[in-house]
């Protein structure tokens, strides 16, 4: 009689491998992946606010506490998918939204539970530094790199990272076929 480990040796030995097919992306939940994937651009593509607050300049709001805020104009409102119409200038701030891209000359994201606007104007209750809250150019994936293993089974962060990448369709292993074969009790 042959032992489980190696019958089970011999069928992997013996079994050929399935080929792929391509597959759109929503439907790939599960599969595995045939290919490596690498990078055709940074990810994310452009330096980004981390959380809603207001763009600012760092230097703008060096002591900022809630006791003395520091007030600042607000020049403009930046949803996620816009980029700023304005640059940001000394004493302004642009009040931005998660995953909006960074407007020129701020260096520093104050987070929106750091602050209270009055309608043109802001007041910050808090310091930053440089870099703060802001989620730079390539951060999670730089361009060139490897950005899913051939083999991963894919799952919603999977797939998150696909539609990153830019992915519509997915090399993926076929579904194998199986059959069951009983031989008696």
């Amino acid at each position: 009689m042959t032992k489980v480990d190696a019958a089970i040796e011999i069928i992997l030995e013996t079994t050929p491998t399935l080929s792929s097919e391509k597959v759109r992306i929503f439907d790939c939940f599960g599969r595995v992946l045939a290919q490596d994937l690498y990078a055709d651009e940074y990810i994310p593509p452009f330096d980004n606010s981390a959380m809603d607050g207001y763009a600012v300049f760092s230097t703008d709001v060096d002591g900022a506490r809630r006791q003395h805020p520091v007030v600042l104009n607000v020049i403009e409102g930046l949803p996620a998918g816009s980029v700023a119409k304005q640059e940001l200038k000394k004493g302004d701030a642009i009040r931005i939204m998660t995953g909006a891209p960074i407007p020129k000359g701020a260096d520093s994201v104050v987070m929106l539970e750091k602050s209270r606007a009055e309608g043109e104007k802001v007041e910050i209750f808090e310091s930053s530094e440089p870099g703060k809250n802001i989620r730079k150019a390539g951060e999670d994936i730089k361009k060139g790199e490897l950005g899913l293993r051939k083999g991963q089974i894919i799952d919603p962060v999977q797939m998150g990272i696909l539609g990153s990448m830019g992915m519509e369709t997915v090399e993926v292993v076929k579904v194998p076929r199986v059959g069951i074969l009983a031989t008696g009790d």
